[in-house]
């Protein structure tokens, strides 16, 4: 019996959620995601405290966000001599809500892998999934530049990115589990809870069979996972981005694993969802959880960017 992530790679693209390259060949991963947080981890660690020093050194004059972005594309460019597909790189969280900035850092980082001879096909750039992030991405790929929309939390989310013709969004299962089960405290039973119930789990199987339903080519994947379990239950979806520790269980396992969401399947009662600015305000505004999340997310990793740029500063 072939293991359980072997297996996984039947239905779905398995991707490698992780700044720390050294790790990707074991698994083989197709694709391979980062963002600050991660980077910010790996920078930390003996093995790759050299690209930080060596990218400082060679642009010491630069400012904070050019080194960032080379650092970045250094990362990424690495990443992408194991893996075969694309890989992920996120534009700092702190322009969330500046669509002309981020459109502008966007170019930046794809005009640096062009330099450096990756095909911007192999890249792909990362966003929060604000209003203003989705109208960037929506330019960005008029231009031919493909992006990740992440930090996606809700059905409208996922429909604006839709809509803006996004190439791939990561809707993040495990920080809608995290939300869920500390806002019914004492009231919640993991084992009720888990698989096909799980409320992060059941939040992307909603977003996949609408963009089924709809004909949608926007490429769903789940991201941010607590536990193999959330992983199983989403067997079938376009693909999902598993930590290193998360996939190194799946593949000490030979347990069956079946397909859990078939692209195939319809269903007559979904309703096509139209949003404008507004609609998409007020929606994201009636689910506390969704807003609750992106807005966390986006002070996590604009908290991890200006930790990053400190580390900068004590290298020049």
């Amino acid at each position: 019996m072939a293991n359980q992530l072997d297996q996984l790679k039947q239905f779905t693209t398995v991707v490698a959620d992780t700044g720390d390259f050294n790790q990707l060949a074991q698994f083989t991963p197709r694709d391979a995601t980062t963002n600050p947080s991660l980077i910010l981890k790996a920078v930390q660690k003996a093995d790759y405290a050299p690209l930080l020093a060596d990218t400082v050194a060679a642009h010491r004059g630069a400012a904070h966000d050019e080194i960032v972005d080379r650092l970045l594309v250094r990362f990424g460019i690495e990443i992408l001599k194991i893996v075969p597909g694309r890989v992920s790189t996120e534009v700092d969280a702190r322009l969330s809500f500046d669509a002309a900035a981020t459109v502008a850092r966007a170019r930046r980082i794809m005009a640096l892998y062009e330099a450096a001879g990756i095909d911007r096909s192999r890249v792909l750039i990362k966003i929060a999934a604000t209003w203003e992030g989705i109208q960037a991405a929506a330019e960005l790929e008029r231009d031919g530049i493909h992006c990740n929309l992440t930090l996606l939390f809700s059905l409208p989310q996922a429909v604006a990115c839709g809509a803006a013709g996004v190439r791939l969004i990561s809707p993040f299962v495990g920080r809608i589990y995290d939300w869920y089960k500390k806002s019914a405290g004492s009231t919640w039973v993991e084992a009720d809870q888990a698989g096909a119930n799980d409320p992060g789990v059941q939040s992307v199987r909603n977003i996949f069979a609408y963009y089924k339903q709809f004909g949608i080519a926007t490429e769903v994947m789940g991201a941010s996972f607590r536990n193999v379990g959330q992983i199983i239950a989403l067997a079938g979806c376009d693909l999902l981005t598993i930590s290193p520790e998360l996939m190194a269980q799946l593949q000490a396992s030979e347990a069956p694993l079946a397909r859990a969401l078939d692209p195939a399947a319809r269903d007559a009662s979904l309703q096509r969802i139209e949003l404008n600015e507004a609609a998409f305000r007020y929606a994201l505004n009636a689910d506390a959880m969704a807003t609750e999340k992106l807005a966390e997310g986006i002070r996590l990793f604009a908290a991890d960017a200006a930790k990053l740029d400190a580390l900068i500063d004590a290298q020049r």
